[in-house]
């Protein structure tokens, strides 16, 4: 649509699809290390890392809002604090598990390894599980690298 002074202009085709888009981002800090990886990243290592998750809908409840900011911190943020925040991000099948679990370190054990791809994914799927409108989530490891995770 185009803007003439006061009122949009009748020539310009008006617009039927929108969308609504809602990010919010969530701040965590995590360990991991890579199996079957020959960079630095097969040691044992942690990161301040940082997701973004995306939601998108056509559609806006009564309050004007696709979602509340705070049901996103209830359902995503409390989720990520509680089972991946100060935790080990590891595979099932590394060995150093029996020590870390003998240790008592804080862990959460995927079935694959926990690489950011890996990790935006698991993130992804728990805000699904939520019934949130996600479309995508970036898992930011470092403030020069990220992988995105979408359907």
């Amino acid at each position: 649509m185009v803007w003439q002074g006061t009122r949009l202009s009748t020539l310009a085709p008006r617009r039927t699809n929108r969308m609504f888009r809602v990010t919010q981002e969530i701040e965590f800090c995590y360990g991991h290390r890579l199996l079957n990886y020959e960079g630095k990243c097969r040691h044992l290592h942690g990161h301040n890392g940082k997701a973004v998750i995306v939601l998108e809908g056509n559609e806006l409840d009564d309050r004007g809002m696709l979602i509340d900011f705070t049901d996103i911190k209830r359902k995503v943020r409390c989720w990520i604090e509680e089972n991946l925040d100060h935790r080990m991000i590891l595979c099932d099948q590394d060995p150093i598990l029996p020590i870390l679990k003998e240790q008592g370190e804080p862990l959460y054990i995927i079935p694959t390894n926990p690489t950011a791809e890996t990790i935006a994914q698991l993130i992804y799927d728990q805000a699904k599980k939520q019934d949130l409108p996600v479309v995508e989530v970036t898992l930011w490891e470092t403030s020069r690298s990220c992988a995105t995770y979408s359907e």
